[in-house]
């Protein structure tokens, strides 16, 4: 087939925007497939792995799916259709993709669940992740702490509880982390929960929408607090904590003698890291997603080389079908006291980026 300088043109300009290379390297090719743009957190992910995988000589085809599982699946598909080597996949729902693995593992394409577990089926072959039980330990301490500082004398604490997508593994592994916190402390009256609603069949946020939670909150304020002050909420998620913010802002909280309540988070998010200099929410949970990328491409390089991939972990992903051998990261929690050293520091955002 004959390609006019124009159309050559054309492609190069197209692959530099999408931010992958028009011809494959000479390693091959890594499918990445990542949930959403919605939230910086997955881009973030998507232009750390490209980064990697093309200094480490593989062309990456990175595809968003904006939070659709068909659409998903249709990616995937796509890229085992084209031959890709490996599949690097975020999934949206992590119990839709069965059949389109079988049909990667037909094709001799090993597949790397990322950050997210994919359940039901046996056609997984590793999972990078971080210790997500540790991020909802590390998010029920930062509530803990500041409950004690802010609120030394309102014992019980009153504190709601939010949960990650319930299709989502990992909402899970963060919710029963933070209550080996919260429970005995719930059980011993320390803590309060006024709505009663606990377990993630009842606090549960459908894809990690923070509108969700803002609506949500909104009626748990308006049904459970008209003589009760909030102390706290436990938030799995950066977007959902801004929606949580919101709502307590507003119906006064952070004005006149009404002190804002202790809210948590996960992933860093610039927008919540500004909330956490500007004194509203409390903390977060970083998640260095350069050092989950340089991971998975080792892993990458180990498989289509031959070797074994390094793992940390064959005990605690069980999906359904198979435990799948796993290398954990370690989450680092962040708050007013460390964000600088710990976000600025390593060079993951600059002080332009903050201000």
């Amino acid at each position: 087939m004959q390609v006019t300088k124009r159309a050559l043109l054309a492609l190069t300009a197209a692959a530099t925007l999408l931010g992958a290379p028009v011809f494959a390297q000479d390693k091959g090719t890594v499918g990445i497939s990542m949930p959403t743009k919605s939230s910086s957190r997955w881009i973030s992910d998507g232009n750390s792995m490209v980064e990697q995988f093309q200094a480490a000589g593989y062309a990456a085809d990175l595809q968003y799916a904006e939070d659709d599982i068909p659409t998903q699946l249709a990616q995937v598909e796509n890229m085992i259709s084209k031959g890709v080597n490996v599949l690097v996949i975020a999934a949206i729902d992590g119990t839709t993709l069965s059949n389109a693995l079988a049909n990667a593992q037909a094709s001799g394409i090993k597949v790397i669940a990322y950050d997210r577990l994919i359940r039901d089926s046996g056609d997984v072959d590793y999972y990078t992740t971080f210790d997500n039980f540790k991020v909802g330990v590390l998010q029920a301490n930062a509530l803990v702490s500041c409950l004690k500082a802010n609120f030394p004398d309102a014992k019980p604490w009153n504190v709601e509880l939010f949960g990650g997508s319930p299709d989502d593994n990992n909402a899970f592994f963060f919710y029963d982390g933070a209550m080996s916190v919260l429970q005995p402390m719930i059980d011993a009256g320390e803590i309060a929960v006024p709505s009663g609603q606990m377990g993630m069949d009842k606090v549960g946020t459908l894809r990690w929408d923070g509108a969700v939670a803002q609506a949500r909150m909104d009626n748990l304020l308006s049904a459970n607090y008209g003589d009760k002050v909030l102390n706290g909420a436990l938030s799995p998620y950066d977007g959902l904590s801004i929606g949580i913010l919101s709502s307590v802002k507003g119906v006064g909280y952070g004005s006149g003698d009404l002190k804002m309540p202790c809210v948590t988070g996960q992933d860093a998010e610039i927008p919540s890291v500004k909330s956490i200099m500007a004194g509203e929410q409390n903390s977060t949970v970083f998640k260095d997603t350069r050092t989950l990328a340089g991971v998975t491409v080792k892993m990458v390089d180990a498989i289509l080389s031959g070797g074994e991939p390094e793992i940390n972990d064959t005990s605690t992903y069980n999906n359904g079908v198979k435990v799948v051998p796993s290398y954990l990261l370690e989450p680092v929690a962040v708050d007013i006291t460390n964000y600088k050293d710990v976000l600025i520091g390593s060079g993951y955002y600059t002080e332009d980026q903050l201000k």
